[in-house]
């Protein structure tokens, strides 16, 4: 598609609103997709709704549509911003950038593009980077890094087939030429082994097509774990800064349980705990009713 230089093309195909595959009914009469450009990355969000805002952070290896299924009624009470992460789906995908500091520097970007001084966060956490900006913090399925305790090279099978991918991804490129071709396999197996109640095929299928669009998509994709010597180290850090702010971390029953508001009790002194029963790592697919009855009742101080 051709544009002028000072307008950026519309989002297209399945990585975008319009062409997303089985999304919520109206979904695309409250939902749009749009590029920002903020400087050095060029990024592709999807917002909708009306009143404080809200930004959803997508994890690894989905994009944006992890949170379609709560996006709709989370919009009745609030503005949804939902990105694609540097390296994934629409968004740009430069070869550096992937430690947890400067990720969290694009969204707070993004958000300033949007004219969104301070807003509320569900996905992962930026508030130690930026505690000024975030009012309240949702936290789900998500290990920090450097405060987090490390399993041993020789763990039980179970946590073993819970965690090889950390190692596997950070590999510098031979992750990439066993994968290349056999997406299917790798994210399928990822997908299937680490959920309670089974995704969607179409859901599956829609997140491996997007993997395996492109090489570059491909290695982008394991660029957040090449970074994790970095991310360490600012974790190390982080944890010296303690957050005030009110915490919600969310565990899935068959997957990190209450190990979520442990660690986040480790950089932060508001933390409520909350573990998800008959759920396991994706949280808003696999139980999206109980997400969305847990986001508005910790997100209620903030929208009034």
């Amino acid at each position: 598609m051709c544009s002028s230089p000072n307008r950026l093309p519309t989002p297209e195909g399945p990585g975008s609103v319009a062409g997303a595959p089985h999304l919520p009914e109206g979904f695309t009469g409250t939902f749009t997709s749009r590029y920002v450009d903020t400087g050095d990355l060029r990024q592709h969000v999807v917002t909708g709704g009306q009143g404080p805002p809200l930004l959803l952070v997508h994890g690894w290896p989905q994009t944006w549509y992890a949170w379609r299924l709560v996006m709709p009624d989370l919009a009745r009470d609030f503005q949804v911003i939902a990105p694609d992460q540097r390296g994934t789906g629409l968004s740009g995908k430069p070869s550096d950038g992937y430690d947890t500091g400067t990720l969290a520097g694009d969204l707070v970007a993004l958000m300033d593009a949007l004219g969104h001084q301070r807003f509320a966060m569900a996905g992962h956490d930026l508030a130690a980077n930026h505690p000024g900006r975030v009012a309240r913090l949702a936290v789900a399925e998500t290990p920090l890094p450097g405060l987090s305790p490390s399993p041993p090279l020789f763990a039980p099978a179970r946590l073993n087939n819970a965690l090889w991918h950390f190692a596997f991804n950070r590999l510098a490129e031979v992750n990439d030429q066993l994968v290349a071709g056999r997406e299917d396999v790798y994210f399928g197996w990822q997908f299937a082994s680490k959920a309670a109640k089974k995704l969607p095929d179409y859901a599956v299928r829609h997140y491996v097509d997007t993997l395996a669009a492109s090489p570059e998509t491909l290695h982008a994709s394991f660029a957040i774990y090449r970074a994790l010597d970095a991310t360490i180290a600012q974790n190390q850090q982080r944890k010296n800064r303690r957050l005030t702010l009110p915490v919600l971390a969310i565990g899935g029953q068959y997957s990190l349980g209450e190990q979520v508001a442990d660690t986040m009790k480790l950089g932060a002194d508001d933390v409520q705990a909350l573990v998800v029963p008959g759920c396991a790592h994706w949280v808003p697919e696999e139980t999206p009713e109980e997400t969305l009855a847990a986001l508005t009742a910790f997100l209620a101080p903030y929208r009034g």
